[in-house]
């Protein structure tokens, strides 16, 4: 049986991973050092923390379920704890494309992060489809790299992955740097940037008069119909109306260079801040 170190077990992400690992074949050291966490771990799914003196010496795998801007503190911390071959986790490729990951050859690093439910899936149960973030009721696919140790060391950590975030379909193999392009460049950068702009453009809709709930439908409506389409999801095509407004806009709300976003250096830049 193989035994993981949970270390920030009761966080926000750390109690998501403790609740799917508990019914799994993994032994568990669950370790938290907020009182808070420790206490709903306790009540909510019966689990008592160790200090990580006891979890990690012996963990043939450590899970860094903490903030992005603790991983190389908490990393270099817990490194002398941490024996030859030890499988070190971290939930998003931030810290180790920074490089704040202890320089320990003998040591293996994988990342792995999920995509979250998608917007057009298949669920039919209200809990699943209401299952947003993912790790619970609703199928999502994961993204997971192997920054570094040998090969056959992938098919535990993609093992570790699909259990944290299950239920999990589909499960994609990518470089660190790759998950960078991914995550912050596609998913924040770009995706959760034009998010709020059409929120800040609803509800300046709203201000002109539009009432909220009308303006919030037809927006929601709209951003499922043309999601369906661009994203090949539904057979069809915009209308000549809708293209011309898409000329139209794009130049007034996109730089025409916007993509350097994915360049090394504006990657590395977003990264530094973030960590």
């Amino acid at each position: 049986m193989t035994t993981i170190a949970l270390i920030g077990a009761g966080g926000k992400m750390g109690f998501r991973l403790s609740r799917n690992l508990k019914p799994s074949d993994f032994e568990v050291r669950h370790v938290e050092v907020s009182e808070a966490g420790r206490s709903r771990l306790a009540e909510e799914l019966g689990i008592d923390c160790v200090d990580v003196e006891h979890a990690v010496p012996g963990a043939e795998v450590v899970i860094l379920a903490v903030p992005d801007t603790l991983i190389g503190k908490i990393s270099h911390q817990l490194s002398p704890l941490m024996e030859s071959g030890t499988m070190l986790v971290t939930l998003d490729a931030a810290a180790p494309f920074a490089g704040h990951l202890p320089e320990r050859e003998d040591l293996v690093y994988f990342v792995s992060h999920p995509c979250h439910p998608s917007i057009f899936n298949d669920e039919t149960e209200l809990e699943a489809k209401r299952d947003y973030f993912g790790g619970y009721k609703a199928t999502q696919h994961i993204v997971s790299a192997l920054m570094q140790g040998p090969e056959e060391s992938y098919a535990l950590g993609e093992a570790v992955a699909r259990t944290i975030y299950a239920p999990v379909g589909r499960s994609h193999r990518v470089s660190v740097e790759q998950m960078a392009l991914l995550e912050p460049g596609l998913s924040e950068t770009v995706c959760a940037t034009l998010l709020a702009v059409m929120r800040e453009a609803m509800d300046e809709v709203v201000n002109r008069g539009v009432p909220e709930e009308c303006a919030r439908d037809f927006l929601l409506g709209h951003m499922n119909i043309l999601g369906a389409v661009t994203f090949d999801v539904q057979p069809g095509a915009f209308s000549d109306a809708c293209n011309k407004a898409i000329e139209n806009g794009k130049p007034m709300l996109m730089r025409d260079d916007w993509k350097r976003v994915f360049e090394p250096d504006e990657i590395a830049d977003s990264i530094r801040r973030i960590t």
